[in-house]
C-alpha cells in the first residue's frame, strides 16, 4: 500500500515526535509499504528517513507554492518527487493517491489534510482507506469536536477516523485494516 504520513513541519531531530516519525517510516517500510509524505522537513523528513534507511520506496509530494512560502527543497531521503504548483493540488494528490494515512502531531496544515481526506471519503469522492490519527492531541481535537458538533457528526463518520495512542499501535491498525 501507498502510506500517506501527515506530521507537522516543525519537528526537529532532537525531538521524540521526530524519532517516532522515523521508527514509523522504517516500521511501514519494513512491511512493504511505499510512504508518501509531503517531502519536506520536520515529521515529512523523520517518516522519509525512517523509510529509506529501512530500504522502502519514499515518495515526496511537493509543491511550488511551499517552496515559495518557506525557502525549502525535498529531503534528501525521497526516492520519487511527485511536483505540483499549488498546495492544493498537492494535497489533494497526497489523499486522494494514498491507500492509506497516518497522522503524526502537527498543527494547521496536517489538520487540514486530515479533515480534506476525512471529508472526501464522506462524499464518496475516494475510496473509504484507513485513517489512523496517532497520539493524545488528535484525540482530544476530535473528542471535542464530536461533542459541539454532535448533530452534525455521524455515527457513522467517525468510524471512519481511528486513533492510536502510539506508532505501534497504529502500525497494528493498520494492518488490521489490510487484513479485511
Amino acid at each position: 500500500m501507498k502510506v500517506a504520513v501527515f506530521g507537522g513541519a516543525g519537528a526537529r531531530p532532537e525531538d521524540e515526535d521526530y524519532q517516532q516519525a522515523v521508527r514509523l517510516g522504517a516500521y511501514l517500510a519494513n512491511a512493504g509499504h511505499i510512504v508518501m509524505t509531503g517531502g519536506y522537513i520536520g515529521m515529512m523528513e523523520a517518516a522519509s528517513k525512517g523509510a529509506a534507511e529501512a530500504g522502502g520506496h519514499v515518495i515526496g509530494v511537493t509543491c511550488d507554492e511551499i517552496e515559495a512560502f518557506r525557502p525549502t527543497k525535498p529531503n534528501r531521503w525521497v526516492k520519487e518527487e511527485w511536483r505540483f504548483v499549488t498546495l492544493t493540488d498537492r494535497m489533494m494528490n497526497l489523499v486522494s493517491r494514498c491507500d492509506a494515512a497516518i497522522a503524526l502531531p502537527g498543527g494547521v496544515g496536517t489538520l487540514t489534510e486530515i479533515s480534506v481526506l476525512w471529508n472526501q471519503v464522506l462524499v464518496h469522492a475516494i475510496p473509504v482507506k484507513p485513517v489512523i490519527l496517532i497520539g493524545q492531541g488528535w484525540k482530544q481535537i476530535f473528542d471535542s469536536i464530536f461533542r459541539a458538533q454532535d448533530e452534525y457528526i455521524t455515527a457513522h463518520d467517525r468510524t471512519l477516523i481511528s486513533f492510536a495512542a502510539d506508532i505501534e499501535s497504529a502500525v497494528r491498525l493498520l494492518s488490521d485494516a489490510n487484513l479485511s
